[in-house]
Order: C-alpha cells, then sequence, then structure tokens
C-alpha cells in the first residue's frame, strides 16, 4: 500500500501531543542551562510570525523567548523552533501556490546576528529579494557567511 507524503500544511497543523514541556536533556544543558523546556507546535511558531508587519523582523531568538515566556519556562527549544519555521514557510509558498493572497510572511524571520536563512525556501536568494521589497538593504555574505540586513537591529518587531 502506498503512503501519500503530508503537505506542508498537514505538517504545520500537526499538534499529537504538542505543545509540550520538558526537562532540558543533559546534551543540551552547557548551551540552554536547566531546567524546562517548551517543545512548541508549529502552529505557535506560525502564529507569531504572521504578527510580523511589512518592512519589520524578527529573530529566531525573539519567537523562542516570546513562546518561553508565555509558557513559563526557562526556553523553547531550538531545534524544533528552526524546523517548524521551515515548515510554517513551506506551507506559505504551498498556500501562494494554491492560489491563496495571504500568506506566513516566513522571510522576515532572521538569524540572531541578521543573517538570511538558507533553509527557507528559496534560499537566500528569495529571501534577499523579498526583503529588498519591504525596503531592507541585504549586505553580501563573507566567506562562509550568508548575506544580512543592514541595520537589522532597528527593524526587529516586539513581540
Amino acid at each position: 500500500m502506498a503512503r501519500t507524503r503530508k503537505s506542508w500544511r498537514e505538517k504545520l497543523e500537526k499538534v499529537e501531543g504538542l505543545p509540550k514541556i520538558v526537562d532540558i536533556p543533559k546534551i543540551m544543558e552547557n548551551r540552554l542551562g536547566r531546567g524546562k523546556m517548551l517543545i512548541p507546535k508549529p502552529l505557535d511558531i506560525d502564529e507569531l510570525i504572521r504578527k510580523v508587519g511589512k518592512g519589520k523582523l524578527v529573530t529566531q531568538e525573539q519567537i523562542r523567548e516570546k513562546l518561553a515566556k508565555e509558557f513559563k519556562v526557562n526556553v523553547t527549544c531550538p531545534i524544533t523552533t528552526g524546523i517548524f519555521v521551515r515548515i510554517a514557510a513551506e506551507a506559505a509558498e504551498e498556500d501562494l501556490r494554491n492560489g491563496k493572497k495571504q500568506i506566513t510572511p516566513y522571510w522576515r524571520v532572521i538569524k540572531g546576528d541578521g543573517s538570511l536563512n538558507e533553509k527557507l525556501p528559496g534560499g537566500v536568494e528569495t529571501q534577499a529579494t523579498r526583503l529588498n521589497k519591504e525596503g531592507h538593504i541585504i549586505e553580501p555574505g563573507k566567506g562562509k557567511k550568508p548575506p544580512r540586513v543592514k541595520d537589522f537591529q532597528n527593524y526587529l518587531e516586539k513581540l
């Protein structure tokens, strides 16, 4: 029996057992400390990205901090947050292909140092193009570092 692959939208809306709060795994304690960690739902991430206005930006760290505060835990899992940002982005592109006009503005999510995310649909080129259209200046990457938004701190959304 052939299994059909889930759409990105189905992955985004998957909530089995999520969100959940766990102890920070021992292997992550050096980086994250001890305490409780949130594993959010993909839709939690999508909802926060949707709040970022045109011309504004948000970092994955801001998303994680907002959710940790909301759920009263020490941290939000950085791994699942990154995965769920990608799922929200892929679902947005899927929605666009299906004729939807309003999609999650995933291109407004940048890394903590202002750099673009090569794992988003279309890579840094697509993200740079969309951010340029919203008035941002993109500085070229240096060496292995990806391009970044110039003066990104001035455009960060308050979540």
